[in-house]
Parts: C-alpha cells; structure tokens; sequence
C-alpha cells in the first residue's frame, strides 16, 4: 500500500505575532489592511502589510526598500537634518577614547540609556585599559549584568583592553584594520569610534540607520554593508561628518520602526517612502 505523503503545517500564530497577514478585521470582517507591490533586486516581491490606528505599520518582511533618492534631494535632506541638530554627538556616555571604545562594543543590541547606567560605575573604577584589566573580567561582567548578552561582552572588553596594552601601549587605534582586529568590534564599532574619536567621516550603520536608509530612499542596500557603501557614495559635503548621528537620531525619535511619525518630520518632502502620505494623515 503506499504511503500517503502529508504536509506538515505549522499552528497559526495571532494576529499580533503575525506581520501584517490577516487583513480583514475578526469582529466586522471588513478590510483593514492592504497588500502592495515592492521590487527586491531582480526577484518581483510583493509586500503584505497593513497600517493600523494611528499610522503603524505592520508588515510580512522586516525591511522594505523605496525608490532611490535623487543626488538634489539628498543634500536638501541632510541640511534638513542640520537644521535641528548642527553638531550631533552620540548619546552614550564616555570620558576618552578607551572608555568610548568599551561604551560602542557593549552597546549592541543594547539601549544607550541602559549602556549609560551600567558604565556610569565601571569608568569609574576603570577609565583606561590598564585599569580594566587589573579589574579583572569577572567585576567587569557584574558591572555591566544588566545589560544583553553581557557575558560575552564583558569578556571581549576584557580582552581588547589586554590586546590594546599589548600591542598599543593602552590607546585606541586610528585605521578600520587595527580597530576590527580587537575583540568584539565590527565595522559599526568601528565606524562610531573612528568619527566620534579622531573626526574621520564614516557611515556606521545601526539598525535606525538601516531601516530609515532603505525607507527614505537614501541609501537602499539589502544588508548594512551596501548601505554604508552607498552612504559613503552619496552622502555630500559638508554633511559627510555628522551624518551618521544625523541619521541615528532621525530614526530613534522620528523615523520609528513601527510608528513612523511622518507628521513631524523635518525631511517629509524628500522621502521616497511610498505610505508616508496614508501615516500622516492618520495622526
């Protein structure tokens, strides 16, 4: 007798652990979402999502990628940006470059306020990477707990202060090269220490710098080294040195992931983003 092949299927998830598949509502059934074509690369990929109350927005895939931003438009949205903020600086506390090195390696997937409040004590004791070695990896790990993934981090902390004395006589390298060859630092760390600590225009790109570059328009790239790439491209001066921070602070208090509040943003009219119309006028 043969075997009946089955497909195995999966439990339907809720509505809230789902982005944006159900588009009719339960209780009325009428529609409420809405399902739009956008174009990924070479592959035609329709994006499913729905904006509910209050302009959020709900969606199948994490990331979607607007039309590119025109070069005009581009410096037009950075002078924007100026205008609110001149002389951008980072929100993580730090009191050199040693103490600014271990604040950006413990700050991923972490929030700076949190990363502020665990490091507000270790610098204390430990302000120089001769005095974070001599603490010892297990106070560091106690100092820096209530942090995520503080384990791991605490010990490349403890290990890039060993390296740095080593082999720098205790101070931060200058070059990309130098600085991704310390524990526990990629390209982002890199990129953050390099601007903030020796005034080198660099593009770090974080997750607000991703998702607000591929929204806008800006700089759209599949993944966070093609968005640096063609930030670095396009991005002209005098914009070039703040406008990581620029981006950043755009996309942690305006451009949200899910909330976008198009209905104050400074560079509405040079976004690309197809819905910012539906959001604002839903506030």
């Amino acid at each position: 007798m043969p075997v009946k092949k089955t497909i195995s299927q999966k439990k339907p998830r809720r509505d809230s652990d789902i982005l944006g598949r159900s588009t009719r509502s339960k209780s009325s059934g009428k529609s409420v979402g809405f399902s739009m074509p956008f174009y990924l690369g070479r592959r035609r990929t329709k994006q499913k999502g729905r904006i509910v109350a209050g302009g959020t927005l709900v969606y199948d895939n994490a990331m979607t990628r607007s039309r590119q931003m025109p070069a005009d438009h581009i410096a037009a949205f950075f002078a924007k940006l100026a205008e609110t903020d001149p002389a951008p600086r980072t929100e993580l506390a730090y009191k050199n470059h040693f103490t600014l090195l271990v604040a950006v390696v413990l700050s991923a997937q972490a929030t700076d306020i949190g990363v502020n409040r665990a490091t507000k004590g270790l610098f204390e004791k430990a302000d120089s990477a001769a005095k974070m070695v001599a603490l010892g990896e297990a106070k560091i790990r106690d100092a820096v707990k209530t942090i995520g993934l503080y384990r791991n981090k605490a010990k490349n902390v403890f290990l890039l202060s060993q390296k740095l004395l080593a082999e720098y006589d205790g101070k931060v390298p200058e070059t990309m090269d130098e600085l991704l060859a310390l524990p526990g630092v990629g390209r982002k760390t890199a990129n953050v220490v390099m601007n903030e600590a020796f005034g080198i225009a660099t593009f770090a790109v974080d997750t607000h710098v991703f998702r607000l570059s591929n929204r806008s328009g800006l700089a759209p790239g599949k993944d966070v080294l093609a968005v640096e790439k063609k930030l670095d491209k396009k991005v002209p001066e005098p914009f070039r040195m703040h406008a990581h921070h620029w981006l950043i602070l755009h996309g942690r208090y305006v451009c949200l992931a899910r909330k976008p509040r198009c209905h104050i943003c400074p560079v509405y009219d040079y976004c690309r983003f197809k819905d910012k119309e539906k959001i604002k006028d839903m506030i």
